[in-house]
């Protein structure tokens, strides 16, 4: 089974590749690389596990792999 990660363990990575928060409505955040107004990014907030299906739609939109994600 894939490991699931929590919204604050995704946040704190786009955080390190260059995204920033730009707004909420109601439990979905939005973010924004910096310098692009294309890349935005929409996480659950708030979640313990995040399902591997919306982890992978995160991974999508933001143009990362699920090796950014692994602990070193």
């Amino acid at each position: 089974m894939p490991k699931s990660y929590s919204s604050t363990e995704i946040i704190k990575v786009l955080q390190k590749n260059g995204f920033n928060y730009i707004s909420q409505k109601g439990s979905h955040a939005k973010w924004r690389k910096i310098g692009s107004s294309t890349l935005t990014v929409i996480v659950p907030a708030g979640k313990k596990e995040i399902p591997f299906g919306t982890f992978k739609s995160i991974l999508r939109q933001a143009n990362l792999v699920e090796d950014n994600f692994r602990r070193k």
